[in-house]
């Protein structure tokens, strides 16, 4: 499959992110793949059958990530969001506990910061690239759980 990414303990002790960029570098002059790309991520990281932590837990693969997106800070838009990758990436970078019930709780502060920087590098990647950026990002704001006024993208129309 074209749109996965895999990952392995070594490109996380390596912090090696070549892999995802044979997949990832040619959206990015092209923003109308990217945002129809549904890309995934296999993480093959393996686990003392007693480590009770998830994957974004592991110090290792945040610091993957978190490598991953200072490179391409657009990528949300590329992910599989109805597979939950955007939940799963979104962990990998915003500080969270996991509850037996509720599932991911997000730090409020933290998701707050992140969903604000992913609405205005986004913002203007599209834009560069001629495309709109109001629904994609009305969307993903509200699978985050946040909905976003409609004239923030009045100020970004203008200013980004």
């Amino acid at each position: 499959m074209a749109n996965l990414i895999t990952v392995n303990s070594e490109c996380f002790g390596s912090l090696d992110i070549s892999g995802a960029e044979k997949v990832i570098k040619p959206w990015q002059q092209d923003a109308m793949a990217a945002c129809s790309a549904e890309l995934k991520f296999q993480i093959d990281y393996p686990r003392e059958p007693t480590d009770p932590r998830e994957l974004s837990e592991i110090p290792e693969i945040r610091m993957w990530f978190i490598r991953l997106d200072a490179c391409y800070p657009w990528l949300p838009v590329c992910l599989d969001w109805k597979s939950g990758e955007l939940a799963r990436y979104t962990a990998m970078l915003v500080p969270h506990q996991f509850h037996r019930t509720e599932g991911i709780q997000y730090n409020p502060e933290a998701l707050e910061i992140f969903l604000m920087h992913k609405i205005f590098a986004i913002a203007q990647w599209l834009k560069s690239q001629g495309l709109p950026s109001k629904s994609k990002l009305m969307s993903m704001a509200n699978l985050l759980g946040y909905d976003l006024d409609e004239s923030l993208f009045d100020f970004l129309e203008t200013d980004a």
